[in-house]
């Protein structure tokens, strides 16, 4: 994979770090003349978190395993970004939960990794979400 392309996906993963950790709840509860948006709160979402999926060159997914819950083995392609370099992204591995209304959300597997983004084609972003202990 060449640099410049590496460099590209480590800037957008970058900004969408910035997104995460500019996430403030607290913003949501803000009913001063400083609040952010406009409307009640009631019907104000603060999400923390924008799930990605990364894609190799062969347009599969990226997956990675993790222990769920009850102890066995599970694979994912959805991540949280934690920590950007120049060739390599860090992710928190994400559990896609789907309710009885087939609405998906995700929560954190406590599973981290790090992804070579010479092994990274493209990234595809997910609605904004929030995932519970990050």
């Amino acid at each position: 994979m060449n640099n410049c392309l590496d460099n590209c996906l480590a800037k957008i993963l970058n900004v969408i770090k910035v997104l995460q950790n500019n996430a403030n709840k607290t913003d949501c509860q803000d009913n001063s003349c400083t609040k952010p948006f406009l409307g009640l709160n009631t019907t104000i979402l603060c999400f923390n978190t924008r799930p990605i999926m990364l894609y190799r060159c062969d347009n599969t997914p990226v997956t990675l395993n993790y222990t769920n819950a009850s102890g066995g083995e599970a694979t994912t392609d959805v991540f949280r970004v934690e920590s950007v370099t120049n060739d390599s992204v860090g992710v928190l591995l994400l559990e896609p939960v789907t309710d009885a209304n087939g609405v998906t959300t995700y929560q954190s597997t406590n599973t981290y990794a790090t992804i070579n983004l010479g092994c990274v084609c493209a990234i595809r972003c997910l609605g904004d979400t929030i995932v519970n202990n990050v």
